[in-house]
C-alpha cells in the first residue's frame, strides 16, 4: 500500500528523508505526490519486485553509480534509467563526465558514499557533488525507485523527480537491453 513518503520515515534512508523534507519545505505539493510502500527486502531487486507485486517493469527505474577520473579528479554520476533499459555508461555517461573511462562503482563504495543500502540506491538524496543524470524516459510518468533501504520503494511522478536539485535530463541515457 502506497502512503505519503514523509508519513513513514522508517521506510526511508536518512539522506532520502532529508532530501524529501528539504523539498517539502519549498514545494509541499510536489513532495505530497511521493509515495512509499513497504516490500519484502528479499524482493528489492527490480525484476523480483515487479514480478512478485505485479507491477509494470516500464514503471520501474534503476539508479546506478558511475565514476571516472580526469586530471586526478574523480567524477561521479548517479544515473537513472527505466528498468527496461540500461545506462549507456561507455558512451553517454563517459562523455558527460568528460572522462576517458567510466565504470560502475563497487558495491561497498556505493553504499558507503550514498548512505543507502545496496539494491535500494535512489537518486533522491545523493550527495550534491555528484552529477544526477536522469534519462528523458524517466522524466515523465510514474517512476518506482529505491528508497535507500531494501524494505521499501518510492513511487513518484517523473515530473517531480526531475524537480530535485541538480537533476539533468539526458536524452538517450538509457539504451534498450538486448
Amino acid at each position: 500500500m502506497w502512503v505519503p513518503a514523509l508519513d513513514r520515515p522508517d521506510l526511508l534512508a536518512e539522506p532520502v528523508r532529508a532530501a524529501l523534507a528539504a523539498r517539502a519545505a519549498i514545494e509541499p505539493d510536489a513532495v505530497a505526490e511521493v509515495r512509499v510502500a513497504e516490500i519484502d527486502p528479499d524482493l528489492a531487486d527490480t525484476l523480483a519486485m515487479t514480478e512478485a507485486y505485479r507491477l509494470p517493469l516500464g514503471a520501474s527505474a534503476n539508479c546506478v553509480l558511475v565514476a571516472g577520473r580526469r586530471d586526478g579528479e574523480e567524477r561521479v554520476a548517479a544515473c537513472v534509467v527505466r528498468a527496461s533499459t540500461r545506462a549507456d555508461v561507455n558512451s553517454t555517461v563517459r562523455r558527460m563526465l568528460d572522462v576517458r573511462k567510466a565504470s560502475f562503482w563497487p558495491t561497498e563504495r556505493a553504499v558507503e558514499a550514498s548512505g543507502m543500502e545496496y539494491g535500494a540506491i535512489t537518486p533522491i538524496g545523493v550527495p550534491p557533488s555528484w552529477r544526477l543524470l536522469v534519462d528523458a524516459r524517466v522524466a515523465v510518468g510514474p517512476a518506482i525507485v529505491g528508497s535507500g533501504v531494501r524494505g521499501s520503494k518510492l513511487l513518484l511522478p517523473g515530473e517531480v523527480l526531475v524537480g530535485f536539485p541538480g537533476v539533468e535530463v539526458v536524452e538517450g541515457l538509457g539504451v534498450p537491453t538486448t
